[in-house]
């Protein structure tokens, strides 16, 4: 990937949480589901988006984490490196916010990847997360994998991520926060490093409880 299109992929996921808003400001109970379908459709009505794909990663703790890890919860992720000299610190000032605004509802998870997985060792994301006061990784996982299954889930989480020497740091990344609901959906996308953006993902993130909350009294009946 080259560094216009990472651009490309951030005003793409930009002008996405646009709609979002205004989907949201038109129906306050449902959030728009996003992405791409690249999939073959299975029939004439499989219109959705593709489902964030499989995953393994190893969290601080050294404990291999995997889509499961998330089910049945909503989660936020975003992507970061711990000598990103540029965005990384305003980013997780940001949702380091969103957390705090959620810690004590079990229902919401956070997940962080490292685009240098050479550096971010499991040592030095455990030291990067109790820095922030992170000391619960079940709840906030700050997560490593090889450099092809980072960059590809950046691009399922309409975001992006790349190697570039020509860039202080040597990684190039935008600062989108996505939100996924349990059934491995996208259904918002945020600029990071704007505060207007992160209140709108702490005021999206009830509505999207909400939903899931009511799926779940519905399945019980």
């Amino acid at each position: 990937m080259q560094a216009a299109l990472l651009a490309l992929l951030t005003v793409f996921s930009l002008s996405l949480f646009s709609c979002s808003n205004t989907s949201t400001q038109a129906n306050e109970e449902r959030l728009p589901v996003l992405g791409i379908k690249h999939s073959a459709p299975t029939s004439p009505s499989d219109t959705l988006p593709d489902l964030v794909p499989n995953f393994t990663l190893t969290n601080q703790d050294g404990k291999t984490i995997t889509n499961q890890t998330f089910a049945g919860k909503v989660y936020i992720t975003d992507f970061f490196f711990a000598t990103c000299p540029s965005i990384c610190p305003k980013m997780q000032s940001e949702l380091l916010r969103v957390y705090e605004a959620n810690k004590n509802n079990s229902n919401v998870l956070f997940l962080s990847h490292t685009i240098d997985p050479a550096h971010d060792s499991i040592p030095v994301l455990r030291d990067y997360a109790e820095r922030l006061g992170i000391k619960d990784a079940s709840r906030w996982h700050f997560a490593t994998a090889a450099h092809d299954t980072i960059f590809a889930l950046a691009r399922a989480y309409m975001t992006g991520a790349e190697v570039d020497k020509g860039v202080a740091g040597g990684y190039a990344h935008s600062g989108t926060f996505a939100l996924v609901d349990s059934k491995r959906r996208v259904r918002g996308v945020y600029d990071g490093m704007e505060k207007t953006q992160v209140d709108q993902l702490i005021h999206d993130l009830p509505i999207l409880l909400k939903e899931e909350a009511e799926e779940r009294q519905t399945a019980a009946k």
